[in-house]
């Protein structure tokens, strides 16, 4: 089954559709966005029946009804842990831990992530807690937290490390390590404060490696990705663009378009980019070092779907050259060529020379004078062969 289109691609499609010349029909568009006619005239009477103008359940309207029942079960469910929860501390056994209720819970059909939201649990803890009721190492950290707490509650003023020398002496021996990380759980802190860090400020956000040093090449597809983000004016404002570039081919795999340059912008243009390719685990996705792609955001959707983060130097636009060339010429054929008025004008311009010019139309030496199109299909089965 052929991966979804990202609903971005979908309106911007829709947005050229609508918008096309006299005589333009709607088996060209599609064919210059290399989908069916079929699906776009599906996508159009759609849009129809968000905007209003047909009668029909919109997206909005489906996802609501989605969320609603979810929630009714959700609510149905959660009653349930109450009444149950109710009943079990009535009978005397508040002090007790409530894990023996979340496993008779479960036993009874209802989920344990729904008994742990409830009565703020942690799941971690309570299958820790259902393989090993009482480990070895809780109990040894127990006696530890009891001879650094009899020594902190004497000597206020020590800090951890004098703490490890007077636990040691009641007989529970450990590393300082040890001793700090459990103080600082229970803040048992030295009477006279923590040390600030240097100058009060804290650490940046985290960078990658450059993995990539220059050399924009790869032997397949979805090995090494290029982003990054450009911006234009309009007359309403400025217009951000996130584009995600495949150096095998030099398509345009993702992209997203928007008014602000946040992180989800970058965040957006990875998902689109991972919707349109499919498994793209291990690939390389190299950057520059903007806050959008330093962000904890991005971050995370490297690590979720497996991808590999990279990094040039700070002011070395030669280090991402390949992704810059694709902007200049973005710059040249549509950007430069008049003033906008629109944000919505410009992005029209800007997803229609992507799709129908530079995708399909514009050949390209390196890649033997074939289209990224072209050359993606032609070498598809020599791909999968040495592969």
């Amino acid at each position: 089954m052929p991966a979804p289109y990202p609903q971005e691609f979908r309106d911007d499609v829709v947005r050229v559709a609508r918008s096309r010349e006299d005589g333009v029909t709607l088996a060209q568009i599609a064919k210059d966005f290399g989908i069916h006619e079929m699906t776009l005239s599906k996508w159009m009477r759609q849009a129809d029946v968000e905007d209003g103008e047909k009668p029909g359940v919109t997206r909005a309207d489906s996802a609501e009804n989605r969320e609603l029942k979810k929630r009714i079960r959700l609510l149905e469910q959660e009653n349930e842990v109450l009444r149950r929860a109710a009943a079990y501390l009535s009978q005397a056994n508040l002090p007790k831990r409530l894990y023996p209720l979340v496993k008779e819970l479960a036993a009874d059909g209802i989920a344990v992530a729904v008994t742990c939201r409830v009565l703020k649990l942690s799941r971690q803890p309570y299958y820790r807690w259902l393989a090993d009721p009482v480990t070895a190492a809780e109990l040894a950290e127990a006696y530890r937290a009891n001879a650094l707490f009899d020594a902190h509650h004497d000597d206020p003023e020590f800090g951890y490390r004098f703490l490890v020398d007077e636990a040691k002496d009641a007989g529970e021996v450990m590393c300082e390590r040890s001793a700090w990380r459990i103080c600082r759980d229970n803040r048992w802190w030295s009477a006279f404060g923590k040390k600030r860090a240097k100058n009060g400020k804290k650490p940046g956000s985290p960078v990658h490696d450059d993995l990539v040093e220059r050399d924009f090449t790869a032997v397949g597809p979805n090995q090494l990705w290029l982003t990054d983000i450009t911006e234009h004016r309009t007359a309403e404002g400025k217009l951000y663009l996130c584009a995600i570039k495949d150096v095998f081919s030099g398509r345009i795999v993702g992209y997203s378009i928007d008014s602000r340059m946040k992180s989800s912008l970058a965040v957006q243009a990875l998902h689109n980019a991972i919707a349109r390719r499919g498994d793209v685990a291990g690939c390389i996705v190299h950057s520059d070092r903007g806050s959008q792609f330093r962000s904890r955001k991005f971050g995370h959707a490297l690590n979720r779907h497996g991808l590999v983060g990279s990094m040039g130097k700070v002011g070395a636009a030669g280090d991402n050259a390949a992704m810059e060339s694709f902007f200049a010429l973005l710059q040249k054929n549509v950007l430069d060529r008049r003033s906008w008025a629109t944000r919505d004008e410009l992005r029209i311009a800007i997803v229609t020379w992507t799709e129908r010019t530079y995708h399909r139309r514009r050949r390209q030496a390196r890649l033997g004078r074939l289209t990224p199109i072209e050359y993606e299909t032609m070498m598809k089965p020599a791909v999968t062969l040495a592969a």
